[in-house]
């Protein structure tokens, strides 16, 4: 379903074919590239973007050449089916940029299959994924690359949430809806980190292309950090500068408004997707807090029932039987209410204890199939 415009760029760089993932969950470290520059492919998807994508990808390459010293590189485009003529101005620029290439999709497929071809074709050591809106300047490249290049980490996480972070000029509704996600998906993975749903990170290529990736869309951002997890991966976060850009608007035929350039994001999709990720971090605790406040609810209905058992068994001419349907003829709707919540509590409690074992279940396969993977891809290269 994609087709790959390429203006046949190769690095500079030889490729060491000794350079390679040391263990599924340790990629590479700092020491491996003393003698060379490291390889750098900035990713940016881009859907609908016609209004920004030349100045924002001229914006990048100008920054790329001020690292050059430093790292070599080039700036992957994934053009997500985009219906307003970005994939065709996008091949424009790659056609006198030698280091951009275009890759496109023929029908919009979701920033989670944008993502993943992208990690597919690129050809850097490390990748940057950048917003095209550049909603995060490109000065965090930088940053981004120092840390994961000093601390040999599988990943680095620009952070608005973290100290020393920050959010400007967007939208009061969607801001509260970001900032209580990552607060639900940090809570969820024991408090690990700040930012779990943001998409401009680096990651080492080999470690993320090991992940074996499912999400189509905005999810597949929790899922990486999940699966991450799962390997016991070094995760790294630097403090994120979020400040949305003011709204381009295109051309209008006269009489009509302008139309604006609009976010793609689905806002109920995209809470349901946050919700489901917070499961997988930690599916036993969302069985496990009902079951408590069921339980809670359900001592409560039946100890108040014993006492007015034990209240009415003198009348009852001390026949327990009396004075338990006496009871249940005082306040039937509490007795009733006691039974149903403890019925429930233990069931959830149950499928607590069962979905934790598959988590741990699930864990264990993930973790054999990437040392499986890891040593099928050492195998290839040494016969090389």
């Amino acid at each position: 379903m994609r087709e790959l415009t390429s203006n046949h760029h190769t690095f500079s760089e030889p490729l060491d074919n000794e350079r390679r993932l040391l263990d599924p969950v340790t990629p590479r470290g700092r020491s491996e590239f003393r003698a060379i520059r490291p390889r750098v492919s900035v990713v940016t998807p881009a859907y609908n973007e016609a209004l920004i994508i030349q100045s924002h990808l001229a914006l990048l390459c100008d920054y790329m050449r001020s690292l050059e010293s430093q790292y070599d590189w080039e700036i992957l485009v994934v053009n997500d089916g985009s219906r307003d003529g970005s994939g065709h101005l996008a091949d424009q620029f790659a056609q006198v940029q030698p280091k951009v290439r275009v890759v496109h999709h023929r029908i919009n497929q979701g920033l989670g299959q944008a993502l993943r071809t992208a990690f597919e074709e690129a050809r850097g050591d490390y990748i940057v994924v950048m917003d095209l809106d550049l909603s995060y300047s490109p000065d965090h490249i930088e940053r981004l690359l120092d840390r994961i290049y000093s601390t040999g980490a599988g990943m680095v996480v620009a952070s608005p949430y973290m100290p020393g972070g920050s959010i400007d000029n967007v939208p009061w509704f969607r801001k509260e809806l970001s900032i209580w996600a990552n607060r639900f998906l940090s809570f969820a993975s024991k408090r690990s980190l700040a930012t779990l749903t943001g998409m401009v990170r680096v990651y080492d290529a080999e470690f993320v292309r090991m992940l074996h990736l499912r999400s189509r869309g905005m999810d597949i951002n929790p899922e990486i950090i999940h699966k991450s997890m799962l390997l016991l991966a070094q995760i790294e976060e630097i403090p994120g500068h979020l400040h949305w850009l003011k709204s381009l608007e295109a051309p209008a035929p006269r009489g009509k408004k302008p139309k604006k350039r609009g976010s793609s994001m689905k806002i109920l999709r995209h809470t349901l997707d946050v919700l489901f990720s917070g499961f997988l971090f930690r599916p036993g605790f969302f069985f496990v807090l009902p079951a408590v406040i069921l339980f809670g609810i359900s001592l409560y209905a039946n100890i108040w029932f014993l006492i007015h058992c034990g209240t009415e068994l003198p009348g009852a001419g001390g026949d327990p039987t009396v004075a338990v349907a006496h009871a249940f003829q005082r306040a039937p709707h509490t007795i009733t209410i006691g039974g149903i919540t403890l019925m429930l509590s233990i069931q959830l409690l149950s499928l607590g204890v069962l979905s934790s074992q598959s988590k741990s279940y699930f864990e264990e396969l993930f973790s054999l199939g990437s040392a499986t993977y890891r040593r099928a891809g050492d195998r290839r290269r040494s016969t090389r």
